[in-house]
């Protein structure tokens, strides 16, 4: 039968015409055994260690760098931080007395101490839960009540935020005190051993969560499985690819954030380099530290792209780029929001010597598949499974996808994963007859005018290629006849005179008549989260106020 199957699966769009469902059609990456007891730690631990014990490697601890703290230079060696990996763990469960299952809060920027923390608290199967250190007291105090931790971790700069009602006292990265915790001299490895529980790969590794932009915020939980699996699937990409230079990786994206998270992990599981991230986001920091530290792999918003290509073209006598070095640049990631195909071209153009990556070719697509995934498109409206280049909602099933939501069940929010695995997206996507995954905008984005779908990243991306616009964000606003229109927020670029009435034309000459934007405000920013996604919900509520305002005095 799986034969049968495997005949039905189209080789070029991994379509199986029967079932209905898109196949990666990269080897299955090699994952250790569902029901062997493993943390997340022991499983990156346990590849890093191959690197050093293998007898072709030239990987000697002591001096390959780990991490580099982009503001500081300083950096930390492997054996370091191995070291300060298995003194932490031994202080985490000795001294401070934390045990598998409890939850551990974090709100700190990104430093050195975080991946030490992190991967000894997921070593004893402590729950790693990390915030964005800017949000508000109400935020954090929603967190808190949803993962209900034992302990809190912040900075001097963080922990006035952070209840002082836990189980165990708040530490601080930054004191002497955990500095003390991190260098041990008292560890005895076979009281260590006798006394280690036990972690099931099903066990919930980490909670973090969602941005929140067309809702409350959710804690989104993943597994230890979940993350070995994430992992897992980005080691045998770059082992099929026969990547073995290692990289040097800098991400402009926070390390509370998931791709930081998962980052961190991929890069020790390579034996690469990691550049910590700056406290605070500086375009021309950024700039400096690629060329300072030899970045090879840049990490970055779509916001971040955007300006780099903005910067190259500011001036006729060259850009802002032009006085940096960046050609150690090999590749680049780059998610969380869209990014036009205009911008990606002239990017490539100006900045960066990419690889020729064999599932990055097309582009305006997400690419294909990773290993061991399956994907759905089904129509939102009938529940029907679509075949090729017809647009519909992402289902998404495989080892990495989340455990779920917590408070699943109660609270108002309903199961994440339907009863056969799916995880349902809310995304609007397609697949290609390549195999190639297009996303085309959120469900929930999606304007409803008279019937028709409008979705609000195309307009945005039509408004982007007007040379007087900076930034644009579309919105649905409130109609009695329509139901909704398009509502556009645009930031002039400097000295641009750009009016209303010409950003309408500008759209009403691209798009057919229904997608036309019908109000336009202009605005000094679009407000957007630290991963680069447009906080939509803000400005509804900007655009409902002064409508509300305006009904009020007729």
């Amino acid at each position: 039968m799986a034969k049968e199957q495997t005949m039905m699966i189209d080789p070029k769009s991994g379509f199986c015409s029967e079932t209905k469902i898109y196949h990666s059609l990269l080897p299955p990456a090699p994952l250790p055994p569902s029901t062997t007891s493993m943390s997340i730690s022991d499983y990156v631990l346990s590849l890093l260690h191959q690197h050093y014990t293998s007898s072709t490697s030239d990987f000697y601890p002591e001096r390959v760098t780990a991490f580099i703290e982009s503001e500081t230079g300083d950096r930390l060696s492997y054996s370091e931080f191995l070291r300060k990996i298995e003194s932490l763990t031994h202080s985490m469960k000795s001294v401070i007395g934390l045990s598998k299952g409890d939850t551990a809060f974090i709100l700190s920027p990104a430093t050195p101490q975080i991946p030490v923390l992190y991967l000894s608290l997921l070593s004893i199967g402590v729950i790693v839960s990390p915030s964005n250190p800017i949000s508000t007291a109400t935020e954090i105090s929603h967190q808190i009540n949803l993962c209900k931790p034992a302990i809190a971790f912040g900075t001097s700069e963080t922990t006035h935020k952070l209840p002082s009602v836990l189980r165990f006292p708040t530490i601080m990265l930054d004191s002497q005190d955990f500095h003390s915790l991190m260098h041990c001299s008292s560890i005895r490895q076979n009281q260590m051993d006798s006394e280690e529980e036990k972690i099931s790969q099903s066990d919930t590794a980490a909670i973090l969560y969602s941005s929140g932009t067309t809702g409350r915020v959710k804690g989104v939980t993943l597994s230890h499985r979940n993350l070995i699996a994430s992992v897992g699937e980005v080691y045998a990409y770059k082992q099929m690819l026969k990547i073995s230079t290692r990289a040097v990786n800098y991400s402009t994206v926070p390390l509370f954030h998931i791709y930081g998270f998962t980052a961190i992990l991929e890069s020790v599981t390579m034996a690469d380099t990691f550049v910590i991230p700056m406290k605070r986001f500086d375009f021309c920091g950024m700039l400096k530290a690629i060329e300072k530290f030899k970045v090879t792999v840049l990490a970055a918003a779509p916001p971040v792209i955007l300006a780099m290509t903005k910067c190259q073209s500011a001036t006729a006598s060259g850009g802002i780029l032009d006085g940096y070095d960046l050609s150690s640049v090999e590749g680049i990631r780059c998610g969380g929001s869209p990014l036009r195909t205009e911008v990606i071209v002239k990017f490539g153009k100006q900045c960066h010597k990419a690889a020729d990556a064999w599932d990055c070719r097309q582009l305006g697509s997400t690419g294909k598949l990773v290993a061991n995934m399956q994907v759905k498109i089904v129509d939102p409206a009938t529940g029907v499974a679509l075949p090729p280049c017809k647009q519909g909602e992402l289902w998404a099933k495989g080892p990495s996808i989340m455990k779920g939501y917590l408070g699943e069940g109660a609270q108002g929010i309903p199961p994440a994963i339907d009863s056969e695995g799916w995880l349902k997206t809310g995304d609007l996507c397609y697949v290609d007859n390549e195999g190639f995954l297009y996303v085309v905008d959120r469900l929930k984005e999606l304007i409803k005018y008279k019937g028709y779908q409008v979705p609000p990243a195309e307009l945005e991306e039509l408004l982007l290629s007007h040379p007087d616009i900076l930034d644009a964000a579309v919105i649905p606003y409130p109609d009695e006849e329509a139901g909704e229109v398009p509502m556009a927020f645009v930031v002039r670029k400097p000295q641009a005179s750009i009016e209303k009435t010409q950003v309408i034309d500008f759209i009403s000459k691209q798009v057919a008549p229904y997608k036309k934007i019908r109000r336009v405000e202009f605005i000094d920013s679009i407000p957007k989260n630290a991963p680069g996604k447009i906080l939509r919900k803000e400005l509804k509520t900007r655009a409902l106020s002064k409508m509300l305002a305006t009904t009020s005095k007729l």
